[in-house]
This record gives C-alpha cells, structure tokens and sequence, in this order.
C-alpha cells in the first residue's frame, strides 16, 4: 500500500521542486511562481512532493495550472485529489468558472466535467495569460467548467 500523502498549500520553499516535476513533465514552468499562493502539493510524509496543481486567478475566472503528479504516484487518484483540493481552496479565492488548456488530459478532464470550447471563448483575462498566450502550444485543447461546490 503507498505511503499517505497530505496535500497543502505550497510554501516559498516548494518552488524549485514544483518546477524540476513541471520541466520533468514537458509542462509550461516559467512563469508559475507568481502564483504560488494559488498552488496545492501533495507531500509524502518524508516531506518530498508527489504532484502538485496551481491556479492563475482573474477575478472569478482561473486558469487551472500545472497538474502534475510524479510516475510513482499516476494511477491512483492523486490528480483528482488535487483537483477536489483546488476546487475547495478556490470557493475562497471566489472562483466561478475554470480555464485550462492541455496536450494529453482530455479524458482526466472530460471525465470530471469540463467541457471543450475554442480558446476564442476565453475571457480575456484569461487569453492574456502568459500560459493562453504562447506558453501552451496553439494546439493545446481547451476545457471549461463552472466551479464545483465542495
């Protein structure tokens, strides 16, 4: 049985390693720092991080950023305990709706309510993002969803 994981919110300290699993990954991680007071880890008791998710706040708009989760830890429930986690945190932050954009999570997400929609629907603070306006392929689907109540 694996180890039990706790999902928190990061700390300062946590963004080398988000960044090392979101390189590791092929996922955009340039410029997710900014918004690490929006970011969830899910920390193995040893203190080393699993997987890790973030949002880029807009207002009542997100961009869901950054679901990653390591090799070692795929396949058991751990992206969709991130998720739930972020979906909690952000009733906080005021977040009515969600934006993302993906090359290989069309099913994960699908399977959890989002919708696709072509980025033109996009608000646009969303669209000016750095992630919508060029960090993310012009390939990348995009999903949409109203946030769930926790």
């Amino acid at each position: 049985m694996p180890t039990p994981l706790v999902i928190a919110p990061a700390v300062a300290t946590d963004a080398a390693a988000i960044a090392a699993l979101l390189r590791d990954a092929g996922l955009p991680h340039e410029d997710f720092a900014p918004h690490l007071a929006h970011f969830l880890v899910a920390r193995t008791p040893g203190g080393a991080i699993a997987g890790a998710i973030g949002a880029e706040v807009c207002g009542r708009e997100a961009l869901l950023r950054s679901l990653v989760v390591t090799p070692a830890w795929r396949g058991q429930g751990l992206g969709s305990r991130l998720l739930a986690g972020l979906e909690r945190a952000a009733a906080a932050w005021g977040v009515e709706r969600w934006w993302l954009l993906t090359l290989t999570a069309d099913s994960f997400f699908a399977a959890r309510g989002f919708r696709a929609a072509p980025r033109a629907e996009a608000p646009p603070a969303i669209a000016a993002t750095a992630e919508f306006a060029g960090l993310c392929p012009s390939v990348a689907s995009c999903w949409t969803r109203e946030r769930r109540s926790a």
